[in-house]
């Protein structure tokens, strides 16, 4: 057996060990969305989304507290989850950014499943009831049901997914 290294030993326990390691998993890029009570929509992009079940459909993802989508999506009945294609590089950006006019001009989209904001052109999408919001440290978990979708998205299933991995979005290479 091997001694860990330096930064495993010196960061035992630590968010920089946490970051550092989770740089080297490479996670499906996705958007979640919600509207709030007077049809504005929010949104912010993800890595942390995950199938949770099959039968009941459950999914999950994590998102901050201070997140400026999280009062909207604290409320909120229903969500839209999209996955997004490598050619949509730009509109994950937009989505990670702070302060960014998400559902500006630029941004395409229409209102789905439940008012459910719904962006043009992903991979695929879903419209899903949220079950359980659960506390962890400064984020929420929170578990949806997936109640409609489009699992081929406009492009008829022909495209590929956008991966973040290494602090960037990325492209899959043959």
């Amino acid at each position: 057996m091997t001694a860990p290294s330096v930064l495993a030993t010196t960061q035992l326990g630590s968010p920089e060990l946490l970051r550092s390691v989770f740089r080297q998993h490479a996670a499906g890029v996705a958007v979640i969305t919600a509207a709030d009570a007077a049809n504005r929509p929010v949104g912010f992009t993800a890595t942390s989304l995950n199938s949770v079940s099959a039968d009941p459909p459950l999914l999950s993802f994590s998102v901050g507290t201070g997140s400026s989508s999280w009062p909207v999506l604290a409320g909120s009945e229903y969500l839209g989850v999209h996955i997004l294609g490598e050619h949509q590089r730009d509109l994950a950006q937009l989505f990670a950014r702070s302060g960014a006019d998400r559902f500006g001009p630029e941004t395409a989209w229409r209102p789905g499943p439940h008012g459910v904001p719904l962006l043009d052109g992903v991979l695929a999408w879903l419209a899903c009831r949220v079950v359980a919001r659960v506390p962890a440290g400064e984020h929420r978990v929170v578990i949806a049901e997936a109640v409609a979708g489009d699992p081929l998205g406009e492009g008829r299933g022909q495209g590929r997914p956008l991966l973040y991995h290494q602090g960037r979005f990325n492209a899959l290479r043959d």
